[in-house]
């Protein structure tokens, strides 16, 4: 290993032991990478979201790749770079299904990244004209490592994170009565998009449960912090769901 080498992988390194870092941005892996490999880099996961980026080179962004964290590249294309198994430099992207004049003179490089033999997602990285050598390829596997990770870490927490919100859905609906839950999935009928004024009484009226039961079951929903209620006046009452797994528990998607 080159001196060079060795001091890009201590930067990498810098990242994980940088205890004013409460976890890793996965935007921060991407930044430090595309510095030392002068690239533009992205981490990307199996599904195909972008997880993480950053640019060196804005004269050559790929527009067929979101340059937006959460966004989605195209299914086939996602396809394409899960089928990647191992570390490919110097690929021809348009093999990945990118438009040929988006890619000309672009050198590529695709590592997969993998924990306890999953596929997880993969470092995408690529600049104009300089091949990717031998410790370029170390380097970025070097990085999957930790990429995958924080990858777990991150799978691990949205699990803990929805379990939790699970039980705090259990728990208030296990307080309603049978008329209660029937007028929450009335009114969750009516905000199926995460927020939207109803007006209790018409919801009332078409579901034939009185607006007294109505209100009561909201305040109770409101109380164990799964929903949030807000008088609009005359035109009615904005509810907001706060907590997505309640949809579930009452058979609405």
């Amino acid at each position: 290993m080159s001196v060079d080498l060795l001091d890009k992988t201590r930067r990498i390194n810098g990242l994980v032991r940088d205890s004013r870092v409460p976890k890793l941005a996965f935007n921060d892996i991407c930044k430090v990478l595309s510095e030392l490999l002068s690239s533009n880099v992205y981490v990307i996961s199996s599904s195909g979201k972008v997880l993480g980026v950053s640019f060196r080179d804005l004269d050559n962004v790929i527009s067929e790749i979101p340059v937006v964290k959460s966004k989605r590249i195209d299914s086939k294309i996602a396809s394409r770079m899960k089928n990647v198994l191992s570390t490919k430099e110097n690929v021809n992207l348009q093999l990945l299904g990118l438009s040929r004049d988006e890619v000309r003179g672009l050198q590529a490089m695709i590592t997969p990244v993998y924990v306890a033999g999953n596929h997880l997602g993969a470092l995408f990285l690529y600049r104009k004209e300089e091949e990717y050598d031998i410790e370029d390829i170390i380097l970025c596997e070097y990085t999957t490592t930790v990429i995958g990770l924080e990858m777990q870490r991150s799978v691990m927490e949205e699990k803990s994170s929805e379990s939790r919100m699970k039980q705090d859905v259990d728990s208030a609906v296990s307080i309603l009565s049978p008329l209660e839950k029937k007028a929450i999935m009335n009114v969750l009928g009516e905000v199926d998009s995460g927020e939207s004024t109803i007006v209790v009484s018409q919801v009332a009226k078409e579901s034939g449960i009185t607006r007294t039961v109505i209100i009561n079951a909201l305040k109770k929903m409101e109380s164990a912090g799964l929903l949030e209620t807000k008088s609009m006046g005359v035109k009615g009452t904005n509810i907001k769901v706060l907590n997505s797994i309640i949809y579930e528990e009452f058979d609405i998607m």
